[in-house]
């Protein structure tokens, strides 16, 4: 089974088996598009604050009605992380998201697009167990199965939301990277067509060699990609290669420092004791890591 490359006339070719055969993609086009960077947000009241930075919010931090209109572009994460770790299926109908979308689209305003409810393929989610201090019940399914039912969501959910559903790349080795672009092809859905695309089951492993190796062959591919939870020093090694990305890595490493900025909370007046949850670190990281990557 060989997948050509969309480029006309060009020669390499992707075998999806047990290799993977690229001759360099030499007319891959040079997309050149600006990079947008989109600061991971723990709280869905940032988006009527702060202008200027885009942000990425999950569905779990959005508020279920009193809703404050945006004055910041932003992007919507569905949640799938959490749901397969602790439910081991999704337990939102489809339906339900799109409404969800649809909702979030009218009454807070400049949603750019949402994620779609992909399923993740890392060995924990499917098999369950321990990863660091968190327990995943396991969806007991295959790679191929989570691959599926990724696609077949994207192509239920794309023409019922008032936003771009951009659709994910799921898969664990580069060989299931491309099996995945193989099955949206075969349902007739060209990946590379689409202005954003979400490559999935990366963050855990994102400093890794192979974890570089997918999204450079995806992005020699023609696929124009959205990183998911990249930390600064992933984005410094892979920028090149994505067209966006978003990271909480500020909430994360605020947390285990146990350091604080000493500024007051807008909320209490009282001086912060962590910033885990402070919007003065966040901005003073998404500035820090502009600085450090160029975009």
């Amino acid at each position: 089974m060989r997948l050509t490359c969309r480029f006309e006339s060009c020669q390499c070719l992707i075998f999806l088996d047990a290799t993977i055969r690229r001759e360099g993609c030499t007319l891959a086009a040079k997309r050149n598009k600006k990079f947008k960077f989109y600061l991971g947000c723990p709280n869905s009241a940032w988006l009527s604050r702060h202008k200027g930075i885009p942000f990425f919010v999950s569905r779990n931090q959005m508020p279920k009605k009193r809703f404050k209109r945006a004055v910041t572009p932003w992007a919507l994460d569905s949640g799938g992380f959490t749901e397969l770790q602790r439910e081991g299926t999704w337990t939102l109908p489809p339906k339900e998201y799109v409404s969800l979308v649809n909702l979030y689209s009218e009454e807070v305003g400049s949603l750019e697009w949402a994620a779609p409810q992909d399923w993740m393929c890392e060995p924990v989610v499917i098999k369950g167990g321990r990863a660091g201090n968190q327990k995943f019940k396991g969806t007991g399914l295959s790679v191929r199965e989570h691959q599926k039912r990724t696609v077949d969501n994207f192509m239920e959910l794309e023409d019922k939301c008032s936003v771009p559903i951009i659709p994910v790349i799921q898969g664990y080795t580069l060989e299931e990277y491309m099996y995945c672009v193989y099955l949206y092809d075969v349902n007739g859905i060209d990946v590379t067509d689409y202005p954003v695309v979400g490559v999935g089951s990366i963050c855990r492993r994102q400093a890794t060699q192979e974890a570089g190796e997918i999204l450079k062959t995806l992005h020699n591919h023609g696929v124009s990609i959205h990183g998911f939870g990249l930390k600064r020093h992933s984005l410094r090694k892979s920028v090149q290669h994505l067209v966006s990305a978003d990271s909480m890595a500020w909430s994360f490493n605020a947390r285990h420092s146990g350091k604080s900025c000493g500024k007051l909370s807008s909320r209490t007046g009282l001086p912060i004791k962590n910033c885990a949850n402070c919007h003065h670190a966040a901005v003073e990281w998404y500035e820090q890591t502009k600085t450090e990557t160029g975009f």
